[in-house]
């Protein structure tokens, strides 16, 4: 079992976010009898998922709806799964978008070496 600030450090979240998201309802920590949050392996993968859905722009609001329908259970995964699709889907076009730019930028340098040599010439 992890503390709030074990949890924190092993995810590298802050302890702020972790508070936000069991405010939001994204995890639900354990409570010891003393009424302390606690973590389990559980809680490190759930984490760890939902960390990489933010660092790749998903807004909260749709990792909520996912939650909600995961703790649902079995019978809402073709929405879950639609959810996740459309999020790759998202992913997959800014990588495009990324690529693109990646070549534009490659030639301008390109150009501005050349450019920089010939006036050192």
């Amino acid at each position: 079992m992890y503390t709030i600030s074990e949890i924190a450090k092993v995810v590298d979240i802050s302890a702020h976010t972790l508070r936000y998201y069991e405010k939001e309802g994204i995890i639900d920590p354990i409570r010891n009898e003393s009424g302390i949050r606690q973590f389990d392996e559980q809680h490190v993968q759930w984490l760890k998922f939902v960390k990489k859905l933010r660092e790749t722009q998903m807004p909260v609001s749709q990792i909520k709806e996912y939650t909600r329908l995961f703790l649902e259970g079995e019978h809402t995964a073709s929405a879950r799964f639609r959810l996740i699709e459309d999020h790759q889907q998202y992913i997959r076009d800014q990588i495009d978008i990324l690529l693109t730019t990646d070549e534009m930028l490659t030639k301008k340098v390109a150009t501005y070496k050349e450019l920089m040599q010939k006036s050192l010439s």
